[in-house]
């Protein structure tokens, strides 16, 4: 067994404190990680909380990793010792079903293996996250990371890179699409950038004139407040695709009248209650409403390989292991430029005080 140092929820109403467990010896097909840096996702705040589903309890959260093999099982062919390589939100799933021969394993029709708050497939036991510093994961889960990326940037990639990117390359976004935008935060900035990178023409909607500067920066051909009608009636129906990230609750009838006929409105935010649909918005215009969950592995990999050749990475705000809670309390207020990332070398000093 391999001793793992980690920050856990041990309730949905306890912060997250130190707590020490086993991860497994590699199986022979595993890699072992030693986690340099943790992406901070909103899902693990929900999850922690129990807002979700009923949790089984301590959770290590953290789903965004990237660190360096430290040891291999004896029939791993992928990696070796001393690589970089990422782990995103799941860990396994049942490989055989349609969904995973087609290379969609988040879809796995037996459900897939997420990273942590799971359960293994083959001892049952609760999967455990990134806050920790170390991971035992199969290769077939396991990503490449370049080095031409900033490790620590690079770690929101793993979810917030691949849940924007997916519906991207799906709906076939490119040069000559107009694209809008809604929400600018940990998903919304990554959007932007990619969205650009794909050359099409971006629209960032926001109800904050403040955010402007930053939208431009991020990759924003135009900012649109969504709170002034004048604003948005001269672009009403000219999206060929909106990607909506926010998971507030929030009107979505007046971004529908936003498109082209036949355009696509794609949600990857999860609001906790149901959004309000006006069968107008669908019918005139022939639109469409529709929703993307993260990536598969191929496209994971096929991603983190696009941003290493464009020089995409997430903008962060690096912390300390003992300041999540305080982080949590600041990404619900939106107090982050654009997602928090833990430097694990952190979780030492936890070592050297116990």
């Amino acid at each position: 067994m391999i001793p793992t140092l980690s920050y856990a929820a041990t309730s949905a109403s306890a912060p997250l404190k130190p707590y020490s467990f086993d991860r497994r010896d590699p199986r022979e097909k595993d890699v072992v990680i030693e986690i340099l840096y943790c992406g901070v996702c909103h899902s693990d705040l929900h999850t922690v909380r129990d807002e979700w589903s009923k949790g089984t309890f301590p959770i290590v959260p953290g789903h965004e990793i990237v660190g360096r093999v430290t040891r291999v099982g004896k029939s791993v062919t992928k990696f070796k010792e001393g690589d970089l390589a990422g782990v995103g939100c799941m860990v396994d799933s049942c490989r055989e079903c349609a969904n995973c021969k087609d290379d969609l394993e988040q879809f796995c029709l037996k459900g897939a293996t997420f990273t942590y708050a799971s359960k293994d497939r083959h001892d049952g036991t609760a999967t455990q996250g990134g806050y920790s510093n170390h991971i035992v994961v199969d290769e077939a889960f396991t990503l490449h990371i370049s080095d031409k990326l900033d490790l620590a940037s690079a770690a929101p990639l793993l979810c917030a890179g691949i849940t924007t990117y997916s519906p991207l390359k799906h709906w076939k976004v490119g040069k000559g699409s107009k694209v809008g935008v809604v929400g600018l935060g940990g998903l919304g900035h990554m959007a932007l950038k990619l969205a650009h990178a794909f050359g099409a023409t971006v629209v960032q909607f926001t109800t904050s004139p403040s955010k402007r500067e930053d939208a431009l920066r991020l990759g924003a051909d135009e900012v649109v407040l969504s709170n002034d009608a004048a604003q948005m009636k001269a672009h009403a129906g000219s999206f060929d695709f909106i990607l909506d990230t926010v998971s507030a609750p929030h009107d979505l009838n007046g971004y529908l009248r936003m498109l082209k006929r036949d355009g696509t409105m794609t949600l990857v935010g999860l609001p906790d209650t149901p959004p309000k649909i006006e069968g107008g918005a669908l019918i005139f215009g022939r639109h469409s409403l529709a929703g993307s969950l993260i990536g598969g592995i191929a496209e994971t990999q096929e991603m983190l390989d696009f941003c290493a050749e464009h020089g995409i990475v997430s903008d962060i705000e690096k912390i300390d292991i003992q300041n999540i809670n305080e982080a949590y309390e600041r990404m619900l207020k939106s107090d982050v430029k654009y997602r928090f990332v833990i430097d694990m070398k952190s979780l030492k000093s936890d070592a050297k005080a116990a």
